[in-house]
């Protein structure tokens, strides 16, 4: 008898360069022996380098896609990225969590695009905490979690959300360890995993490519240290892949 691969789930935009978002989600997923399940959080109109526009879909939108293929699929863990704001995540999350009780998810604060769009504001901090309460793993980068946190320090921003989540404070942004992701388990259990020797490129939708490799290694089993240090991996080899910033998926 064939093996049947884990199912695994995106809330995503739809970026039609396929570097960010749902698109890029889906390839990780495949090329890490997943079978990867999307649903569309946003029409965006952009390419690797111009962000025009985003028309997003609301909360209602987002379940009606998900719940035919929860009531159908067995989903033990689900990936989110970029949704129109902490009330509408809030919404999605409890109505996913009553069709699948245990399922888990991997939160990418997408708050910027990397052509420059601002996605949300993160005035409504009480909110964001109601969010990270339900989330298994934050993946922000040190921008990021000094927004989610108000926070003046990446160190203390990553340790404040860690109260409520799982926090991979990724390295493409601090200034004192340049490359250097910390995986935060609590407040006092902290893992460093530092950048490998290859040469690397910057690439458009890299970080949504990392937190889907670790949602997808998590998916096939890995603990939470071994999926991060796994998908940083994989996610190297999407950056040496190519020197544009369209990056190709690689085994």
């Amino acid at each position: 008898m064939e093996n049947r691969r884990p199912y695994v789930m995106s809330l995503a935009g739809l970026d039609p360069s396929a570097g960010a978002g749902l698109l890029a989600d889906i390839k990780t997923f495949e090329t890490l022996g997943t079978y990867g399940l999307g649903v569309c959080t946003a029409l965006t109109v952009q390419t690797d380098t111009r962000f025009l526009s985003v028309e997003w879909q609301s909360a209602e939108q987002i379940i009606a896609q998900a719940t035919p293929l929860l009531e159908t699929f067995p989903v033990d863990y689900c990936k989110i990225g970029i949704v129109q704001d902490a009330d509408t995540i809030l919404e999605v999350i409890q109505a996913i969590r009553a069709l699948q009780p245990d399922i888990r998810f991997i939160l990418d604060p997408v708050l910027k695009a990397s052509a420059g769009y601002t996605f949300h504001n993160t005035a409504r901090l009480s909110v964001w905490q109601e969010v990270l309460q339900q989330v298994y793993l934050l993946t922000p980068n040190y921008h990021e979690a000094l927004l989610l946190s108000g926070k003046e320090d990446g160190h203390a921003a990553a340790i404040a959300l860690a109260a409520h989540s799982a926090v991979l404070l990724k390295g493409g942004h601090r200034q004192e360890r340049q490359g250097v992701d910390t995986l935060y388990m609590g407040r006092t259990d902290m893992i460093d995993i530092p950048a490998g020797n290859t040469a690397v490129f910057p690439k458009h939708g890299s970080g949504c490519v990392l937190s889907a490799a670790i949602t997808a290694q998590l998916t096939a089993g890995s603990s939470l240290p071994a999926a991060c240090i796994t998908a940083k991996l994989y996610t190297e080899k999407y950056l040496a892949s190519h020197s544009s910033l369209l990056g190709y998926h690689i085994t």
